[in-house]
């Protein structure tokens, strides 16, 4: 039996005069479209302009954006994928790797700045005499507020330094150093042989023009899912993934999705989670996953990251979600594995994605940072130079024999997830895009006050950076943050 929907469409075709060929009736009997009677109207008055009276599969492939348009450039190359770089260490000689390879890379990163030249080790500063301002970097152990004063304490490879901090300006600087962090500091012998800290220089990132894709497509960005969990909004999402095949003028110019992590919601990840989940397994959960992105064109490339709801390695850095849960997932054309963080080029714009569970830990540590403002903690982490500074505290890290979590490459477009928060944001050039989520509020949401605001598909031009987002929330308060 014909869809109510297709009988209305036929019906409006074939009394304006118009054949359909055997293939556009095939194809339409296929298709799930709540839009199905407009898109017939919009190539019944394209083609009569035309003066073409027939309606065949390939009008119906253009107009819901199904065949590719040959004239979009589009190009993509995973720049940076840690899943096959990770060689952990092992005890303290492990961790001793980490931190001088961090020590290193960005030491290396603020020899761009002039005052770099001037730079001592803290051993050969220890023992300095001299009237002359001194340049020390390293690894902050500890950050002390007490009374008008502010003590720091700094590690490098040769040793540990103390400088006191007295003006009220560099010590609000000082408060928002996070733990672990590399920082160059300007300083001075005080009159009872102490260091006076004088200046904070962080490696940060420098001024520039961004790269431009020459052609207009757009790229999807998108984060935490919770497929498998009770609260994933499936309805709305599978409503998003319909538009993409429609004829709307962006959602046929769009070729990239780029997923952010915690793309299902696992399994053992909190007590009594089995109580809030559909799909009581990672492999049942993969499999609606993949289910879900089959019905996305095959002309769109979607790169997949893990987050800490998704199975494999918890720790940072994660490699990509092992094949063994789901390998046909993997032998997807269109789908792109990847690990957590990484850098992938869309028609030469770079794009940093970290899911982003380091935001826990620096919300907690830093004065004026929020769950409610993710950009923010977005910014002073590109300050730093590095996605997952604070060790010891809530997000895992694992001890690698190289640092793989610093930022050396600068990026195009920061995407962060994990939070649940849709915000947007600039810095220093740099796009900043929290993708926010597809997961109603759950009970632990709930009970600890934090309001998402999911449901939001946000869309990039890659030409011009412009940003369009689509709210697929039925919740009217549930607006974009920017």
């Amino acid at each position: 039996m014909l869809k109510k929907e297709l009988t209305f469409a036929l019906d409006y075709a074939l009394n304006k005069g118009f054949q359909i060929h055997p293939d556009a009736f095939e194809f339409l009997e296929n298709v799930d479209s709540k839009k199905l009677e407009k898109i017939i109207k919009d190539i019944v008055r394209d083609k009569t302009k035309q003066k073409q009276f027939q309606i065949n599969q390939n009008d119906l492939e253009n107009y819901f954006g199904i065949k590719e348009d040959k004239d979009l450039k589009v190009e993509y190359k995973v720049l940076f994928d840690p899943s096959l770089k990770i060689t952990s260490g092992e005890g303290i000689s492990g961790y001793n790797s980490l931190f001088v390879s961090r020590f290193n890379k960005l030491k290396r990163i603020i020899s761009d700045r002039p005052e770099s030249r001037l730079l001592k080790s803290i051993s050969a500063v220890k023992t300095a005499k001299t009237d002359d301002d001194l340049y020390i970097g390293g690894l902050v152990t500890a950050r002390i507020s007490e009374r008008n004063i502010t003590r720091l304490i700094l590690e490098d490879p040769t040793g540990s330094f103390e400088g006191i901090i007295f003006d009220n300006e560099l010590q609000k600087t000082a408060d928002l150093l996070l733990s672990d962090q590399f920082v160059m500091a300007r300083l001075t012998l005080g009159k009872n042989s102490g260091f006076i800290i004088k200046d904070l220089i962080l490696p940060d990132i420098p001024d520039q023009a961004s790269n431009r894709s020459d052609s207009e497509v757009f790229a999807v960005f998108l984060s935490d899912l919770h497929v498998g969990s009770k609260y994933f909004m499936e309805e709305e999402f599978s409503d998003f993934v319909e538009w993409l095949s429609s004829p709307d003028p962006v959602a046929r110019k769009i070729r990239f999705i780029l997923i952010g992590g915690d793309v299902v919601d696992g399994v053992g990840i909190y007590p009594n989670q089995d109580k809030e989940l559909v799909c009581q397994t990672i492999e049942e959960q993969l499999k609606k996953l993949e289910d879900l992105i089959s019905k996305i064109p095959n002309h769109v490339k979607i790169f997949v990251m893990p987050g800490n709801h998704d199975p494999g390695r918890r720790a940072l850095p994660q490699p990509a979600i092992p094949k063994k849960y789901n390998s046909s997932l993997w032998d997807r054309e269109n789908v792109i594995m990847v690990g957590n963080p990484a850098v992938v080029s869309l028609n030469g714009v770079k794009v940093l994605m970290f899911h982003g569970q380091s935001i826990d830990d620096i919300v907690k540590t830093t004065p004026g940072l929020s769950y409610d403002s993710p950009t923010d903690v977005m910014k002073n982490l590109l300050r730093a130079r590095h996605l997952s500074p604070i060790y010891g505290s809530q997000t895992p890290i694992a001890p690698e024999m190289e640092d793989l979590m610093v930022v050396e490459d600068i990026p195009d477009i920061f995407h962060v997830g994990h939070v649940h928060r849709a915000q947007l944001d600039m810095y220093k050039g740099i796009l900043l895009i929290n993708s926010g989520s597809w997961q109603h509020q759950t009970p632990f949401q709930a009970s600890v006050g934090m309001t998402p605001n999911p449901g939001i598909a946000l869309m990039v031009n890659l030409k011009t950076f412009q940003v369009l987002h689509q709210n697929y929330n039925s919740k009217l308060d549930n607006i974009l943050q920017s």
